[in-house]
C-alpha cells in the first residue's frame, strides 16, 4: 500500500502543546528486521512529556509515543518473530505511536496473548514493565518490607503499589488529592498520605516505628527529592525514574552517607529490557499478575488522537489517574 496515507502526530521542534500537530502521512513499510503494526490503542506517558518538551531530545521532525498494541498488518525482510495478523504490544519505541499505525523493529515487540485485550496492553505495557523491574530487579520486594510510593494513583503508582502488596509488602503510598486516596487504597496502598495536607516524613516515620522504608519509588522528581531521603531507613534504596516536578537537581554523595548509607540509583526502563529475551520475560511477568487477578489496570480516561493536545495537558497537570490511552 506504498500510496496509502494514515493520521500521525508531529512535530518539527521541542516545546508546549502547540508543537503537537496532526498529520496526514503517507503509510511506512517496514524495513529489514521491522513490523508494521495497525494500532487499536496507545499508551501515553509522562516521557511523552519529557520528549515533547526537550528534556528528552529528540531529532527533528518526528513522531511521538513509544507504546500501543495492534495487529501486524506488513512484515521486512527477515522478520521471524512475528507474522501478518498477530497481536503484538510494544512499549519502547521509536518514538512515533501516536499514529494509526507504525514501524517498530521485531525485537521491540511481544506476542499478545489472546485473553489480554488491546485497550488494557496499550495501558499496561510501558507502566507495567517499568513497575516489574522496578519491584523485581532494582530491588526485590520481599514479604515484610515496608516501601514508598510516590505518585501513587499514577499510571505506574497503581500497578506497582498491588505489585509489591501481592509481594507481600507494607505499601506507602502519597497522592496529590483527595479524590486519589482512595483510588490508591483501593490499589494495593496500606497507607495513603496526602502531599499537601501532611508531613510525609513523619507519617513514614510513624508508620514504620520509626524505622523508614526500605525502598523509596520516586517518580515525581524535585518536590519530593527531600522527603524521599528524608523517609529510607538505613541502608535504603532511593529509587528516582521521573521527573513530573522537574529534574532531581545535582546531589552530594556525602549526603547519602549521611542519611544512613543510603543507595541511589536513575533506571530507565529500556535498559531492563535490552534484549528480547529480557523483553519477553517482563512482559510475560506483567501478564501473569494481570491474569491472576493481583494487578489490576487502571484506564482513567481516554482521547481520540486528535485531543492529544489535551490528553497531553491533563497527564502534565496531574488531572488523571490511572493509565492513560489515545484512541486511533
Amino acid at each position: 500500500m506504498p500510496d496509502a496515507t494514515m493520521r500521525a502526530v508531529r512535530l518539527d521542534r521541542a516545546g508546549g502543546l502547540e508543537v503537537l500537530q496532526i498529520a496526514t502521512i503517507a503509510v511506512p513499510q517496514p524495513g529489514p528486521g521491522e513490523v508494521r503494526v495497525r494500532h487499536h490503542a496507545i499508551g501515553l506517558n509522562f516521557i511523552d512529556i519529557y520528549q515533547r518538551d526537550g528534556l528528552y531530545p529528540l531529532t527533528y521532525p518526528t513522531g511521538l509515543g513509544l507504546e500501543a498494541a495492534g495487529v501486524v498488518e506488513a512484515v521486512g525482510e527477515g522478520v521471524t518473530r512475528f507474522a501478518v495478523g498477530d497481536r503484538i504490544a510494544y512499549a519502547n519505541g521509536p518514538p512515533g505511536a501516536y499514529a494509526e499505525a507504525h514501524i517498530v523493529h521485531q525485537n521491540r515487540a511481544v506476542h499478545l496473548p489472546e485473553d489480554i485485550d488491546f485497550d488494557t496492553a496499550a495501558a499496561a505495557m510501558l507502566k507495567g514493565m517499568t513497575a516489574e523491574y522496578l519491584v523485581r530487579r532494582v530491588f526485590h520486594v520481599k514479604q515484610g518490607d515496608a516501601i514508598l510510593v510516590h505518585a501513587a494513583a499514577g499510571g505506574v503508582g497503581l500497578i506497582l503499589s498491588q505489585w509489591a502488596h501481592s509481594l507481600g509488602a507494607t505499601v506507602i503510598g502519597t497522592v496529590g488529592s483527595e479524590a486519589k486516596v482512595e483510588m490508591a487504597r483501593a490499589h494495593g496502598c496500606d497507607h495513603v498520605i496526602l502531599y499537601d495536607g501532611e508531613d510525609v516524613t513523619a507519617r513514614v516515620r510513624e508508620i514504620t516505628a520509626g524505622e523508614g522504608v526500605a525502598v523509596v519509588y520516586d517518580s515525581v522528581g524535585t518536590a519530593t527529592l527531600d522527603v524521599s531521603l528524608n523517609s529510607l531507613r538505613r541502608r535504603g534504596m532511593f529509587v528516582t525514574y521521573g521527573n513530573a516536578s522537574g529534574p532531581v537537581p545535582p546531589l552530594e554523595p556525602l549526603r547519602l552517607s549521611r542519611a544512613g548509607s543510603l543507595f541511589m540509583t536513575r533506571p530507565t526502563l529500556f535498559d531492563y529490557v535490552a534484549t528480547p529475551e529480557e523483553l519477553d520475560e517482563s512482559a510475560e511477568a506483567l501478564f501473569a499478575v494481570i491474569r491472576s487477578g493481583a494487578v489490576k489496570i487502571e484506564i482513567g480516561q481516554t482521547f481520540p488522537l486528535d485531543q492529544v493536545r489535551q490528553a497531553h495537558e491533563a497527564l502534565a497537570g496531574r488531572k488523571t489517574v490511572g493509565s492513560t490511552l489515545l484512541m486511533p
